[in-house]
C-alpha cells in the first residue's frame, strides 16, 4: 500500500515522514527526487539551461535555484514549461523507488508537496495531509528557507488551498501542536495503515 503524504509549505511533512521512518516505514521524498533530476550531468539540467540561459546556473554549473525560483514565480507559463520537463522524469524515478521500498516495508509513503497538483495522487491508495494554520506556514517558511515575504505568498498562492487539500484527504495530522502530540498521531496512523495493508 502506498500512502501519499502531503501538506503546504512549512507544514512539517519531513518531520512526519521521519516519525514514520522511525517506526520502520520506508518513504520516497518527491522533493529529493526533484533535486536529483536537475543535478549536473542530468539531461533535464541541460534542457533547462538551454531554455532559460546561463543565468540559471551557478559558476560550478549547478542549478541556481534562487534564480530559477524568481523566474517561475513571476510567470505561470514558465512554471508550466519547467514542470513539463521535470515532472515526467520525477514520476518515473518515484515509481522505481516506491517499487524497491515496497519489497521491505509493510506500506510505503510518497512524500510530495504537490501530490494533488502534479498528478502524483494517482500513484497512491490513500492520502495523508499534514495540516497547520496559514500563519504557521508563513512563520516556518520565513525562518527556514531564507525567502522574502513576497516569495512565501507566491509559493502559498501556487499551492492548493488548505481547504482543498483537506477536502481531498483520507487522513489528517494536525501539526500545530507539540512534537509529542505529533508522534502520538503518527503512532495511531501507523497501526491503522498496518491493519489496512494486511487485508
Amino acid at each position: 500500500m502506498i500512502i501519499g503524504l502531503t501538506g503546504g509549505i512549512g507544514s512539517g511533512k519531513s518531520t512526519v515522514a521521519k516519525a514514520f521512518a522511525a517506526r520502520g516505514i520506508g518513504y520516497v521524498d518527491a522533493d529529493d527526487v526533484a533535486r536529483e533530476v536537475v543535478e549536473p550531468g542530468e539531461p533535464a539540467l541541460a534542457i533547462i539551461a538551454e531554455h532559460f540561459g546561463a543565468g540559471v546556473l551557478t559558476a560550478s554549473g549547478a542549478l541556481d535555484r534562487a534564480a530559477l525560483r524568481a523566474i517561475i514565480f513571476e510567470s505561470s507559463k514558465e512554471r508550466k514549461w519547467l514542470e513539463s520537463v521535470t515532472h515526467p522524469r520525477i514520476r518515473e524515478r518515484i515509481v522505481e523507488r516506491l517499487e524497491a521500498l515496497a519489497r521491505h516495508s509493510t506500506y510505503v509513503l510518497l512524500v510530495s508537496p504537490l501530490l494533488f497538483e502534479s498528478g502524483q495522487a494517482a500513484l497512491v491508495e490513500r492520502t495523508l495531509v499534514v495540516d497547520v494554520s496559514i500563519d504557521t506556514q508563513r512563520e516556518r517558511t520565513l525562518r527556514r528557507d531564507g525567502v522574502s515575504p513576497e516569495q512565501v505568498e507566491a509559493i502559498l498562492a501556487a499551492q492548493l488551498s488548505r481547504s482543498e487539500r483537506l477536502t481531498r484527504a483520507d487522513d489528517v495530522i494536525d501539526n500545530d501542536g507539540s512534537v509529542d502530540e505529533l508522534k502520538l498521531q503518527v503512532e495511531a496512523l501507523d497501526q491503522h495503515y498496518r491493519r489496512l495493508s494486511n487485508r
